[in-house]
């Protein structure tokens, strides 16, 4: 009862399974470009929110931090801090503002960076605006 596996037989998968995957990939590349945009908040970026993003890689906050799950695991995913400070700006402000001018020994700290009142509110508006990204339910709980 064993059949011979022919060149035929396998030029036929070879092509079935291609176009199979083609088509797949156009249908999926479909249904992205027509989900990005309801999921777009772009409306929501100014000036300022550019700012706390110049702020954010100039810190260096990725090397710490996560966002949106990219970046170093070593303090707390941002995805969602404004939720978990109450959505309050002003509570952010003063969390960054309040780290002590040296580290809290034996202990992980997020160091003072001495940042202006205006800098602060960039950061904090940064971080509002990453909050209101549809992440598909990123991260899974508040603590981040």
């Amino acid at each position: 009862m064993a059949q011979v596996f022919t060149k035929s037989m396998a030029r036929n998968i070879f092509y079935g399974g291609s176009v199979f995957f083609f088509l797949l990939f156009l249908v999926l590349t479909f249904d992205t470009v027509n989900t990005l945009p309801k999921r777009d908040n772009r409306a929501a970026i100014t000036p300022v929110v550019v700012q706390g993003k110049l702020l954010w890689e100039e810190n260096d906050c990725i090397g710490c931090h996560t966002l949106l799950g990219e970046g170093a695991y070593y303090a707390p995913e941002l995805g969602n801090v404004y939720q978990r400070f109450g959505n309050s700006t002003d509570a952010i402000k003063a969390f960054i503002a309040s780290r002590p001018k040296e580290g809290i020994p034996g202990r992980r700290s997020m160091p003072q960076f001495n940042l202006s009142e205006e800098e602060l509110n960039a950061i904090a508006e940064f971080l509002k605006y990453s909050s209101g990204i549809n992440a598909s339910g990123w991260p899974p709980n508040i603590q981040g």
